[in-house]
C-alpha cells in the first residue's frame, strides 16, 4: 500500500497556519480540528510543522507563555516528508528513527496532503486482517 492509497481513503484536507501567529492561535486550531500536529506553509511553500509535543517541550517546560510565543519561535524546520508513491514500510522507518509523528506528503513540491502514525498503523492491520482472510480461505478450502 502506499502513501496515495491512505490518502484517497482519508482525504487530502491540510490544516496549516503562518509562522507568525501565535503559538495559542496554532494550538486552538488544532484543537478545533482535533489534529496532534499543524503545518506552517506560507506562500505555497511548506516552512515547518508544530507539534503538541513541541508544545510541551518548548512551551510548558520552559515556563513561555503560548500566547506570546510566535509559531516560528518553536516549529521544527526540518521536516521530514514522503511522495505519494512511497509506501507504508518506508513510512514506519522514517516515523521510527527520525521520530515524528507526521508526516506531510509532497508532490512537486506542493503538500497535497499529511499522513500520522495512526493513519499507517490503521492501514497495516487492514492489510494484515486481508491477508489473513485470504490465509484462512485458503486453508479451508
Amino acid at each position: 500500500m502506499t502513501v496515495n492509497q491512505i490518502l484517497s481513503t482519508k482525504g487530502k484536507e491540510v490544516y496549516s497556519i503562518l509562522s507568525t501567529n501565535t503559538v495559542y492561535e496554532a494550538l486552538t486550531v488544532m484543537s478545533e480540528k482535533n489534529i496532534g500536529a499543524i503545518l506552517i506553509i506560507e506562500d505555497g511553500v511548506l516552512k515547518g510543522v508544530l507539534s503538541e509535543r513541541d508544545y510541551a517541550r518548548k512551551i510548558v517546560l520552559k515556563a513561555k507563555s503560548s500566547k506570546k510565543a510566535l509559531v516560528h519561535e518553536i516549529m521544527e524546520v526540518a521536516v521530514v516528508t514522503v511522495k505519494p508513491s512511497d509506501n507504508l514500510d518506508y513510512c514506519m522507518e522514517l516515523m521510527s528513527t527520525k521520530r515524528v509523528r507526521h508526516l506531510p506528503v509532497l508532490e512537486n513540491d506542493t503538500v497535497i496532503g499529511i499522513i500520522s502514525i495512526s493513519d499507517v498503523v490503521k492501514a497495516i492491520i487492514e492489510i494484515q486482517k486481508d491477508t489473513i482472510q485470504h490465509l484462512n480461505s485458503y486453508i479451508t478450502q
